[in-house]
């Protein structure tokens, strides 16, 4: 086919070409004759060339094939979720390794109960997980789902419910170091009461029974955190039909033992002597023992001040005030009297002065106080 075009506008890269019908074609200027300039009149062939196209849908098709094989003929797979050991309070669930063909991974998650727990870690090393703190004889759902750069699979659900107390079939046990009698009866105590023992520390052990605390397998219970109890525990859950805390049981718990003689609580209580108050000194003379009659009317008026009131209170004080006083003047008049009577009476004074100390311990002077008039005590 034969098409005549005038050139219109030359540039460097394009030349437009306008047709008999007055329409603009875009033309590269590299496949123009040269010399040309607007106004010429070129003429173009056109026709199909089926041998290039035949060999370009050829190598498309290649191509595509490539790309398939290299791909899409290799999907990933669907997680399988599966449960492979329950207790009381816990759940070990486990799947088949996870095959992304080539797809990247994008997140590996669990779900419970329709909620996301959490993502697996290093799913492509991880194949199980243990989820503890569930309740006791609950019913639970469990599935994954698997995000790729292929798309989003989900396993199918598992349901799981955790046993009862009375259930000890979720008893996982790993033994280490234990005597030869005593490992032939634990063996049986565990198939007795339908739980099991395992070779080598799991992640679905859920005791580790032994009666020293060394060795390899029972570093790894220690750093797994798994409980690791005496023989007697087993033999307890067995004798009461049901799981019991191994709090006692422990390898390093103290066990009981009879009290020896040595050990005394040290609560004991020992009786302290109660210390004696001291009691007034004796008067020596008529004066201490107007001032200790003095003293213990204060007593035994201060001990009736805390019931009375503050007026009260200001009214015995002035009443001590004045008895105190009229003692003081009392014993003024005393000692100028035994001045006076020094004066008249001197050998008289020294025989008085004997027999009160020969007396002294039998009987105490009389004292006015004691109802005595002063030329009673002279005399």
């Amino acid at each position: 086919m034969l098409v005549s075009l005038t050139v219109g506008k030359v540039d460097a890269g394009v030349t437009v070409l306008l047709t008999p019908d007055k329409r603009l074609i875009e033309f590269p200027s590299i496949l123009l004759p040269p010399n040309i300039v607007s106004g010429s009149i070129v003429d173009i062939t056109v026709a199909r060339n089926s041998t290039a196209e035949s060999e370009s849908d050829r190598r498309f098709a290649a191509l595509q094939d490539q790309i398939f094989h290299s791909f899409g003929a290799a999907e990933p797979t669907t997680p399988v979720l599966r449960c492979r050991n329950a207790t009381q309070t816990s759940v070990v669930l486990e799947w088949d390794p996870i095959e992304l063909a080539t797809a990247d991974l994008i997140s590996l998650s669990l779900y419970r109960n329709g909620q996301k727990a959490g993502n697996i870690p290093r799913p492509l090393q991880m194949h199980s997980t243990k989820i503890s703190g569930l309740a006791v004889d609950t019913e639970y759902t469990f599935h994954l789902v698997l995000r790729t750069s292929a798309g989003t699979l989900s396993s199918k659900q598992v349901v799981v419910r955790t046993h009862k107390m009375t259930d000890l079939s979720g008893i996982t046990i790993t033994t280490g170091i234990l005597p030869g009698q005593m490992r032939e009866n634990l063996a049986a105590a565990v198939e007795r009461i339908g739980a099991k023992v395992v070779d080598g520390v799991r992640i679905d052990t859920t005791h580790f029974v032994t009666t020293e605390g060394r060795g390899v397998a029972w570093e790894k219970a220690v750093e797994m955190n798994i409980p690791v109890v005496r023989p007697e525990w087993v033999a307890a859950c067995e004798e009461s039909g049901r799981i019991l805390g191994v709090t006692k049981f422990y390898l390093d718990a103290l066990r009981p033992g009879p009290p020896s003689e040595a050990s005394t609580p040290a609560t004991t209580s020992v009786p302290v002597p109660q210390t004696q108050k001291e009691l007034p000194t004796a008067p020596t003379s008529a004066q201490n023992g107007e001032s200790k009659d003095a003293a213990e009317k204060e007593e035994e008026e201060s001990s009736s001040d805390d019931k009375e009131d503050d007026d009260d209170k200001d009214e015995e004080k002035a009443e001590d005030t004045a008895k105190a006083k009229s003692t003081d003047e009392q014993k003024m008049r005393l000692e100028d009297k035994e001045e006076q009577k020094v004066a008249i009476h001197p050998g008289k004074q020294a025989t008085v002065a004997d027999d009160d100390s020969a007396d002294d311990d039998k009987q105490p002077a009389l004292s006015p106080g004691d109802g005595a008039s002063f030329q009673d005590v002279a005399l």
